[in-house]
């Protein structure tokens, strides 16, 4: 790690204020994958992700007294904008699912797993995170953002709480919900295709 990569990010926002284009670029890649993961994995919809990473660090560097050390880490300050942002994106819009895997960077990676199993399991595996997918952005957006930090993101819940700015106890409530419904919707969703071939095979059968 260089010597500007262990700068604070404090420090680093100070000199972006006044202008410093190298401060400003090392804060957007320290924080801009995390946060277009988090933003992506709520909304589902990489060209709204896009414009909101890009909507939070203008805002950052327009009016960086937003900011205050003394509440926390820039960082959660980061996170608590984008969630804002995508919670006013999911108010707005219809719901736009995209299923497409990122990079650790945000990057496209394409759906197809690359994998040295056969194309059958590769198929499978493809369905299992298309389910996935569609079950975790079909959760109403309280229990998403629950699911998302704590379970994908890997937030403790403390730190699910602090980001959402509510008690351990309303995040630990909304996670066990968001876990429920999360598995009663992928057995709707698995259960489809086999109640679509009954009813297609009771129609072939009159």
């Amino acid at each position: 790690m260089s010597i500007a990569d262990q700068e604070r990010d404090d420090v680093l926002l100070r000199r972006a204020g006044k202008g410093d284009e190298d401060a400003f670029a090392l804060l957007y890649r320290r924080h801009q994958g995390a946060l277009y993961r988090f933003a992506l994995r709520m909304s589902g919809n990489a060209w709204a992700v896009e414009e909101i990473v890009q909507d939070v660090f203008m805002t950052l560097m327009r009016d960086p007294k937003k900011y205050d050390a003394a509440r926390g880490t820039l960082g959660g300050f980061l996170y608590g904008v984008t969630r804002n942002r995508v919670l006013k994106h999911l108010e707005r819009l219809p719901r736009e699912v995209s299923l497409e895997e990122k990079t650790e960077n945000g990057a496209a990676a394409g759906i197809v797993l690359q994998d040295a199993s056969t194309p059958a399991v590769q198929a499978e595996k493809r369905e299992r995170v298309e389910l996935v997918w569609a079950a975790v952005l079909d959760l109403p957006a309280e229990f998403r953002e629950a699911v998302v930090l704590c379970e994908l993101e890997e937030r403790s819940y403390e730190e699910g709480a602090q980001m959402i700015g509510c008690p351990i106890g309303t995040i630990r409530s909304r996670l066990h919900r968001g876990r429920a419904l999360l598995m009663a919707r992928l057995e709707m969703l698995r259960d489809a295709p086999r109640r679509a071939g009954l009813t297609r095979k009771a129609g072939a059968a009159k």
